[in-house]
């Protein structure tokens, strides 16, 4: 076995007048943003900072593979738009991932950072809710919560005002023929969806018969697995969050634990998981 490989001669090495790695991806700023804030420095804090802020660049990313989605499905653009729902999955798989390297902090590692948290919590992570927001989960009153951050709170007001994922799949469905009801087609978007029991019609329609309807079916079922993703992503945060602190209130001012259990509840497709009594008889 060789001990030393040698670079070879075609490789760039003086980067003194070229763009190099670390200035295409602007390490300086990307590495010099964890600014642990713990007086003594307590060596978990970085663990902290980093998880949290690789899952906002993962967040960033979904944001811009949603809008893209979205866009695709208004121009009726299906199969890139499912190309996107794809790489939105992988992207929720890293994020479900991430939180067993959370998970090894202990109790006693957080106790020691907690309160240099101070009052800040993931609750006002405002591309998380931008993520909720595009998928379907509307609530104006987060709207509110940002307005410290006046472009986050534009942006939130924004897409509170849009068309969410499902609404421009639904009427991608509606320009295609299908007999998407009226009041689902011109509800107020500014609301989280509300099951309509003739839209499930639609659906069974179309999974007694996928072969005829492939592309509806192939788009119905990527859904699923956004909305089985995303609430596995919320299971997994709030187990993390019970091993570490328990049923205490978070920093943020909420319940905790039982917080977030209420958000296993929330759903972004209804009908979609609803019909699934109807196949088969």
């Amino acid at each position: 076995m060789a001990e030393h490989r040698e670079i070879e001669a075609g490789i760039e090495k003086d980067f003194t007048q070229q763009m190099s790695y670390g200035d295409y991806l602007r390490l300086d700023l990307l590495l010099g943003a964890q600014q642990p804030q713990s007086d003594p420095p307590q060596h978990d804090e970085l663990l902290f900072i980093v998880q949290h802020q690789t899952s906002e660049l993962w967040l960033k990313l979904m944001v811009h593979e949603l809008r893209s989605a979205r866009s695709l499905l208004a121009s009726d653009d299906l199969s890139p738009a499912l190309k996107r729902l794809a790489r939105i999955k992988h992207i929720q798989r890293v994020l479900t991932d991430q939180w067993s390297v959370l998970a090894t902090l202990t109790p006693s590692e957080y106790a020691e950072i907690r309160p240099f948290l101070a009052t800040s919590s993931g609750f006002q992570s405002a591309q998380y809710r931008e993520v909720e927001f595009l998928l379907g989960n509307k609530d104006a009153d987060m709207v509110p919560v940002f307005k410290h951050d006046p472009p986050a709170r534009d942006a939130l007001a924004t897409l509170l005002r849009e068309p969410s994922l499902y609404d421009e799949f639904l009427a991608y469905l509606a320009r295609r023929g299908y007999n998407v009801p009226a009041e689902v087609l011109t509800r107020d978007v500014t609301r989280s969806h509300p099951s309509s029991p003739g839209l499930v019609e639609v659906f069974a329609q179309v999974y007694a018969a996928p072969a005829d309807h492939w592309g509806v079916y192939e788009t119905c079922e990527e859904l699923v697995d956004v909305e089985d993703n995303f609430q596995q992503w919320r299971f997994r945060h709030l187990q993390v969050v019970q091993r570490t602190i328990g049923h205490k209130v978070g920093t943020g001012g909420s319940s905790g634990v039982d917080f977030l259990r209420r958000a296993l509840d929330l759903t972004f497709f209804p009908e979609l998981f609803e019909v699934r009594t109807r196949i088969g008889g």
